[in-house]
């Protein structure tokens, strides 16, 4: 029998992976795992198929397309008002999560030390661990999750090397507000704190707030690298495209990691998204569509014991359980899926030490009939 020793001996399949199985097993409604069941547009999948058979086929540049490159650099100037070489500063990756841990990579060093709001996303905690750093965890609480800055500092250590920030966040949909940032802009000045911006759910923010990206502010922009993707944009989370912008001495680093861990990214598809990605009324649109199933879900699950928490952004719309069970969260959503038939996840899969608020998440980026099924089944718990 060979030996291994695990570089992650405590990580084992994801809860997504967990949950989306038992729900397939048992013919659930799944809105558990964080994906739309509806299509993307018909003219971006007619885009791709024109490419397709246009014979753009081949690798593309280890950067991206400088077409694509040069319409992400306009779309960021719009809505932030920020400038971004794309020669430079913006790189094309195969999806959020390998832009995350391609920034992780190029500066995490053996020892360093990364504070992560929790809950978080879950490929955080396992990437900084894979590269010898020190995940340094601040929980937050239902049912706001706000940050409270004065305990983040004492944190902070001349070991600190970066802060990841996530907004609107997944699994809670709590966003940044004006003081958050000038809080972040206060407690990195002067240092060498690397920020890594999670902004994947940039467009999905609601009742006429904005999105704070670190790409509005200089002080941050300097310290960014900023990752999103075209998957929560386009309804495609299976094409796995997205990129990361950084200032160039940033973008440097994260480019020596890029080229050997994917090279280059899908050809076909980001000609289709460049020419698509001109459309600024798609973009801008997409808050209100998301708002309206938001709306929706939350007027349906009235009818159920579910206590919802507030959601300012993301697609995914939180609830207590307290009033349902004493189960925990992870007992309570796997008979959730066998006896009710919708699967959903437990907030506790997002903390490091399994911290049980007894809050589930949902993800409502469905159908209308999709969710009008799924509450069905809901209020019979």
């Amino acid at each position: 029998m060979i030996q291994i020793k695990s570089k992650l001996p405590k990580v084992e399949t994801t809860i997504f992976s967990v949950m989306s199985r038992l729900a397939a097993e048992h013919n659930a409604i799944n809105l558990s795992q964080g994906f739309p069941d509806f299509d993307s547009p018909p003219e971006l999948i007619a885009l791709v198929d024109k490419y397709l058979r246009a014979g753009n086929n081949q690798y593309a540049p280890m950067a991206g397309l400088p077409a694509l490159r040069e319409v992400i650099a306009e779309k960021v100037d719009y809505l932030y008002g920020s400038n971004y070489d794309p020669e430079t500063e913006i790189t094309v990756t195969a999806g959020g999560t390998q832009a995350i841990f391609t920034a992780l990579a190029a500066v995490i060093q053996p020892g360093d030390e990364v504070i992560v709001f929790e809950p978080a996303y879950d490929s955080y905690a396992p990437s900084i661990r894979l590269l010898g750093g020190l995940v340094k965890p601040f929980e937050l609480a239902p049912p706001d999750y706000k940050i409270d800055w004065t305990m983040v500092r004492k944190l902070i250590s001349a070991r600190t090397r970066m802060i990841i920030i996530n907004s609107p966040q997944n699994p809670t949909g709590a966003i940044l507000d004006e003081d958050d940032i000038q809080q972040l802009i206060t407690i990195t000045r002067g240092t060498d704190i690397l920020i890594l911006s999670d902004e994947v759910y940039e467009h999905l923010v609601y009742d006429g707030k904005a999105h704070l990206s670190m790409a509005r502010y200089e002080e941050l922009k300097e310290r960014s690298f900023i990752t999103v993707s075209f998957g929560k944009l386009f309804h495609t989370t299976g094409w796995k495209i997205g990129y990361c912008l950084a200032p160039t001495p940033l973008m440097s680093e994260f480019r020596k990691v890029h080229q050997f861990l994917v090279f280059s990214v899908n050809t076909p598809m980001q000609y289709a998204i460049a020419e698509f990605l001109k459309q600024k009324d798609y973009y801008t649109g997409l808050s209100a569509f998301f708002q309206e199933k938001r709306d929706f879900f939350r007027r349906l699950m009235k009818e159920t014991r579910f206590e919802l928490l507030p959601c300012a952004g993301s697609y995914f719309q939180c609830a207590d359980i307290k009033n349902l069970t004493d189960e925990r969260d992870t007992e309570f959503v796997k008979r959730l899926t066998t006896d009710f038939g919708v699967a959903a996840i437990p907030s506790s899969a997002f903390y490091g030490r399994g911290t049980d608020f007894r809050i589930i998440r949902f993800c409502f980026a469905k159908k209308q009939e999709t969710l009008e099924q799924a509450v069905s089944l809901l209020t019979k718990v």
